[in-house]
């Protein structure tokens, strides 16, 4: 630990080292569950992007959040507006509107769950409405629609992440090719035709259990590579190969350890959500974390 009064929640992409210096290390929901229920100190330190530590704070409204570098961004949370949710309640009035947690808690406030890559299926089809506003990914959004009987609308048409949508089933391919009888697992954020090329589609969590049940000495890992590390030491023995060297999300490599005991020490920058937006979006991640299972 970093601070006694300071607990240090690192996602699955960010940098090794900052990785190895967490008290807790996980995908979006696992982090969101995490900051509600298992964090006892004063001040949380958040190594993600921005939406993470809204998200924590948002969850945690008596503790102290900090964010090392608040520009470290999602660009995929930036192509939505909280109007763009707005246009599309108006144009499907009788549907539910499900955020992705790659979102601001302004798009949040205007929604009526949160959903992560983990659990999105599950929201949907827990939902009584017939259709479904999805924000604001794409490819997540049709890897959900082929799974449930519902009408899903992904808002806005073009959303998705810049990272995982720019890997091509042409390198998964080519990754094959290199590495006859791997398996290969992508992230449901990557395009329809990189998830038909897969052996495995799932979040980082998801990942990382199959990455230990798996009987295949070789796994072709098509998602960021901060989770290469991590897959490594939950199965000894077992080669993890990117699908593409370009697997880099810059936003994410941004927290450094440097950056993350200057904000211990000052105390900041501290993330700060207001009302009414807090309350709004604070709502929609408690009925995310309600419908969800453990």
């Amino acid at each position: 630990m970093l601070h006694p009064d300071v607990t240090l929640l690192a996602h699955n992409y960010v940098r090794p080292e900052v990785q190895a210096a967490a008290d807790f290390v996980g995908d979006s929901l696992e982090l969101a569950r995490i900051a509600r229920d298992r964090v006892e100190t004063p001040y949380l330190v958040v190594a993600g992007v921005d939406f993470m530590a809204e998200t924590a704070a948002l969850l945690n409204p008596d503790k102290t959040v900090i964010h090392p570098e608040p520009f470290s961004r999602c660009a995929m949370a930036l192509r939505l507006t909280p109007g763009d949710v707005l246009a599309a309640r108006a144009a499907y009035p009788d549907a539910a509107v499900v955020a992705y947690v790659n979102t601001s808690a302004a798009v949040k406030a205007v929604s009526d769950v949160c959903c992560t890559s983990a659990n999105a299926v599950e929201i949907v089809n827990a939902l009584e409405e017939k259709t479904v506003i999805f924000v604001p990914d794409r490819n997540l959004a049709l890897h959900v629609a082929a799974r449930t009987e519902k009408e899903v609308v992904p808002v806005p048409a073009i959303g998705c992440c810049p990272v995982h949508h720019a890997l091509t089933a042409g390198e998964v391919r080519a990754a094959r090719a290199l590495h006859p009888g791997a398996e290969v697992m992508v992230h449901p954020e990557t395009s329809p035709e990189v998830q038909a090329e897969a052996d495995y589609i799932g979040s980082t969590s998801g990942m990382l259990r199959r990455a230990t049940q798996t009987r295949a000495e070789t796994v072709i890992v098509g998602t960021e590579i901060g989770l290469i590390p991590r897959l490594e030491q939950a199965a000894p023995g077992r080669r993890f190969i990117p699908a593409s060297p370009h697997l880099v999300c810059a936003d994410m490599k941004m927290i450094t350890l440097e950056l993350i005991e200057q904000a211990i020490a000052r105390h900041g920058p501290v993330v700060k959500v207001p009302e009414p937006v807090a309350s709004r979006a604070r709502h929609a991640l408690e009925r995310m974390l309600a419908l969800s299972r453990p």
